[in-house]
């Protein structure tokens, strides 16, 4: 059996910078990438890179920043008064605002984003709501551990099921 469209697949990386060779993920036989292959859910290049593997095979491919997650967008940045960090007692936390954080925010429409704490001061948080992984050159490196077909209910659903995918 072969990747193409409508497999699920699991599979397992070790993901870095192309450029610098640092880790930046990996995964685990006990906790394996699983999803469903063609339907737009992983990196469209990393789709290419895999098809037509077979359980067993294995990969190592690197993906330009510009066809992953992009450049980084000056307009992705902005700054945000601190009171609106403040909880009801009107205090900033300050143990879990720490430069770096990855901050769950919503916008004035209520769409679901999240920023990185670039820097604070006393009046500002400097947000950056760039993909953390913007501007990254990416390597690929791991071997494909399962591939099944997916159910119909998956592919009407566009997502993996089951053991390692989305329970309903």
């Amino acid at each position: 059996m072969t990747i193409q469209a409508n497999m699920v697949v699991s599979l397992n990386y070790k993901l870095s910078n192309h450029t610098t060779g640092e880790k930046i993920e990996e995964t685990t036989p006990e906790h394996p990438m699983v999803f469903l292959y063609g339907v737009g859910g992983v990196i469209p290049q990393f789709e290419e890179n895999i098809a037509g593997k077979k359980v067993g095979d294995t990969f190592a491919f690197h993906i330009e920043a510009a066809m992953a997650y992009g450049t980084p967008d000056e307009n992705q940045l902005a700054e945000i008064p601190v009171n609106v960090f403040h909880d009801e007692d009107g205090k900033f936390d300050t143990e879990y605002f720490t430069v770096g954080a990855l901050i769950p925010m919503s916008d004035s429409e209520g769409n679901q984003l999240r920023g990185t704490i670039k820097a604070i001061n006393d009046e500002i948080v400097h947000m950056d709501f760039n993909h953390p992984l913007a501007g990254v050159d990416l390597h690929f490196e791991g071997s494909i551990a399962a591939i099944r077909p997916a159910t119909q209910d998956e592919i009407d659903h566009g997502h993996v099921h089951g053991e390692g995918g989305h329970q309903h």
